[in-house]
């Protein structure tokens, strides 16, 4: 395919098409069907992946495959266009333009920088979605950047993004990584790969709003009926748009909070308008709980630790009332109508939240106390040092009081739990129901990416193949249900830029 002088060329680097000869025509296929694209070019820059020296593929996503309709070929073409070498036939390769608040201060335009879009394809359930190489060279949005992404944070993104999509949370999920053969440097030289990442769409906050503060009202009406087509076909209007990007939200932020989950890094433009979970840089799973929990290694002042996310997704929200409040005529009354539905939000988080811990202690019903008893376990948790997943998964049986310091301190909660039970008809079963067995670790996470740093991807596919069944007991897996030891936890994690 391409030759490394011609990956140098600028013809490719500052986005022209590849020429038709190094368009993939081989035996990979996907069923491209763009619409994005089809846009006005106000909202991407057509830009080309930058061909790398060796590729070579990690992994390749058969289920996610055919769910794509994709029917995969030679591994060598796929390690080809899988790593931005070849194109395959039909794409239409973009980087998207956005904005976006980051840690609460507004940057001006952000966009891409390290991503293209190839196009859309519509799924055999009949739903469209983009796929997108990610560390696939600089675009005009790099910002100085390399444009690359090391292999770390694409073997992270990779198992985590599939182990939400196996708990069912909303996620964008990974279709395939392959290494590039060629050295990035962050702290260090690393070795370069490609993540190919696949999300019912890349819109996001910060789209809206890179063209409400240029005031492009042409191009903001145009995205939000793109968006309500595409994703929330019920709405009617910005408004409409607002108060269902507000209700996936809620949902969302309720569902990490049940598994322990810390996004890391919830800026404008990783809040995503399909409310699914997007970009897996500094995210972490908690072992041990405390709502304080924070692991990004830029969130030097907690913005966006674990019990902070609630606030935080009202506060994203809020920003995109503002942008979508600019293509209304009438201003006082979206601005009152987008008060409503902003306002809303935390008590809605509230009730999907009391719903999702609810199932986690087996309760069906809604009492006035439930509020008191999970938050009084929870206040137990933080005290008593204990492992978030292992003390709900263990309710019930004498594991779950061995999870904290003072296990005594377990038994007047459980007493009050018991008796909440007996008032239950038909109390759900606490291990299977809500509460995992597994959860990406992040100490296993860490080993795994130590290991692939030498070569050795047992790990990754040993943690890839056990979190795809997160509820079941799984023999010989007891091992990566097991708390980090002293000298194994980690303390912080990076983004990888």
């Amino acid at each position: 395919m391409f030759e490394r002088d011609y990956a140098r060329d600028g013809a490719i680097r500052y986005g022209i098409r590849a020429p038709k000869e190094y368009v993939c025509g081989m035996t990979l296929t996907i069923p491209f069907d763009n619409s994005y694209a089809r846009l006005p070019n106000a909202f991407f820059a057509r830009q080309s992946p930058v061909p790398v020296r060796a590729p070579k593929m990690i992994v390749f996503n058969d289920d996610l495959a055919r769910l794509l309709r994709i029917s995969p070929g030679d591994v060598q073409d796929m390690a080809q266009a899988f790593a931005g070498n070849s194109i395959p036939e039909g794409a239409e390769p973009i980087a998207q333009l956005y904005s976006g608040h980051q840690f609460g201060q507004y940057n001006p335009q952000l966009g891409d920088g390290r991503a293209v879009l190839l196009g859309e394809t519509v799924g055999t359930d009949g739903m469209r979605r983009d796929i997108q190489l990610k560390g696939s060279g600089p675009t005009p949005f790099s910002r100085r950047g390399d444009g690359r992404a090391w292999l770390g944070p694409v073997l992270r993104e990779y198992v985590v993004s599939e182990a939400m999509h196996a708990l069912g949370i909303p996620t964008t999920r990974a279709l395939a990584a392959a290494e590039t053969g060629e050295t990035v440097f962050r702290e260090g030289p690393m070795p370069g790969a490609v993540l190919t990442r696949v999300a019912t769409s890349h819109l996001r906050v910060g789209t809206f709003q890179v063209f409400a503060a240029r005031g492009q009202l042409d191009s903001l009406k145009r995205l939000t009926d793109y968006a309500i087509t595409r994703h929330y076909p019920e709405a009617e209007g910005p408004m409409g748009l607002l108060r269902s990007v507000r209700d996936a939200q809620a949902s969302l932020i309720a569902q990490w909070m049940s598994v322990g989950f810390i996004h890391g890094v919830m800026n404008t433009d990783n809040c995503s308008i399909a409310g699914e979970t997007i970009d897996y840089g500094p995210c972490a799973f908690m072992d041990t709980y405390h709502p304080n929990t924070v692991f990004s290694s830029i969130d030097q002042m907690g913005r966006y630790a674990y019990s902070n996310q609630p606030d935080i997704a009202v506060w994203n929200l809020a920003q995109l009332a503002t942008s979508l409040i600019q293509q209304v005529d009438d201003k006082e009354a979206a601005v009152e109508e987008a008060t409503e539905i902003v306002h809303a939000m935390p008590d809605m988080l509230q009730q999907n939240w009391l719903t999702r811990f609810r199932a986690k202690i087996g309760l069906t019903t809604a009492e006035d106390g439930d509020l008191e008893l999970i938050t009084g376990l929870l206040k137990r948790m933080a005290e008593g040092q204990a492992d978030f997943t292992n003390t709900f998964r263990a309710l019930g049986s004498d594991a779950a009081r061995d999870q904290f310091l003072d296990p005594a301190a377990f038994d007047g909660w459980e007493e009050s739990w018991r008796a909440r039970l007996e008032r239950e008809a038909t109390p759900l079963d606490v291990t299977t129901a809500a509460n995992p067995t597994f959860i990406p670790r992040n100490h296993r996470i860490e080993q795994m990416i130590q290991a692939a740093v030498k070569g050795d991807y047992a790990l990754f596919h040993r943690l890839s193949a056990v979190l795809a069944r997160p509820y079941d007991e799984q023999a010989g897996a007891a091992d990566l249900k097991r708390p980090p030891a002293k000298n194994e936890v980690v303390h912080a994690t990076f983004c990888g830029t």
